[in-house]
C-alpha cells in the first residue's frame, strides 16, 4: 500500500513539475546541451514511474494485502458497503441492509464485501463472474489509459502553449441582444 501511494505521489508530482516548468520555460528559447540532457532524463524517470512503478505497485497491493485473488468471485466494494444514501442525497453510516435474509448496496448483493458474489446474472439468460483479480487487471489498465491520455494531453499543451486564441468572429446583434443572421 506504501509504494503504491508512494509511486502515486510522484506521478503527480512529475506531472505538476512538467506543467510548472513549461509555464515558466519561454517559447521560442533555444536549449542547450545540458538542458535537452536533463530534461531527456527526466521525462525518462517520469515514463518508468508512471508506466512500470505504478501499475506494479498496484498489482503487488492488490494481490498482496488486499488478497484480491481469482477464486474470489464478486467485486470488491472495500468500506464502500457499509455506506448508502438516504432520500435526502446525505450518506449515512449504517450496516447492510437486510432483505429476505440477504445483504444489499443499493440493490446490488453483498457478502463478504464484495457485490454480486454469485455472479452477475441476467435475467436467466447466462451469468457472469467476475473475480476479484480481474478488477485488479482492471485497475491496472486504467491507470495506463489515465497515464496515456495525460501523456498526449502534456504533448499537446506543450506544442501549443505560447499561441494565441484564435479570435471568434462577433456577429452584429440587435437591439434585444440576439445575434443578426441576416444583413439589415
Amino acid at each position: 500500500m506504501t509504494s503504491f501511494y508512494f509511486t502515486a505521489f510522484l506521478a503527480v508530482a512529475g506531472t505538476l513539475a512538467f506543467y510548472f516548468y513549461g509555464r515558466r520555460r519561454p517559447v521560442g528559447q533555444p536549449i542547450t546541451w545540458g538542458e535537452a540532457f536533463l530534461g531527456a532524463t527526466a521525462l525518462f524517470a517520469y515514463m518508468i514511474i508512471i508506466y512500470a512503478l505504478l501499475p506494479n505497485a498496484w498489482l503487488q497491493w492488490v494481490t498482496g494485502a488486499l488478497r484480491w485473488r481469482s477464486d474470489k468471485v464478486g467485486i470488491p466494494l472495500g468500506p464502500l458497503h457499509h455506506w448508502r444514501v438516504d432520500a435526502f442525497g446525505t450518506h449515512i453510516f449504517t450496516l447492510d441492509l437486510l432483505h429476505n435474509g440477504h445483504k444489499y448496496f443499493w440493490f446490488i448483493p453483498v457478502e463478504n464485501g464484495l457485490a454480486w458474489h454469485k455472479g452477475i446474472t441476467f435475467f436467466g439468460h447466462g451469468k457472469l463472474a467476475v473475480s476479484a483479480a480481474t478488477m485488479g487487471d482492471i485497475g491496472a489498465t486504467l491507470i495506463y489509459v489515465v497515464a496515456l491520455g495525460a501523456h498526449l494531453k502534456g504533448w499537446l499543451w506543450w506544442q501549443k502553449r505560447g499561441q494565441a486564441r484564435p479570435a471568434t468572429l462577433e456577429l452584429p446583434r440587435s437591439a434585444y441582444g440576439r445575434p443578426l443572421v441576416k444583413k439589415a
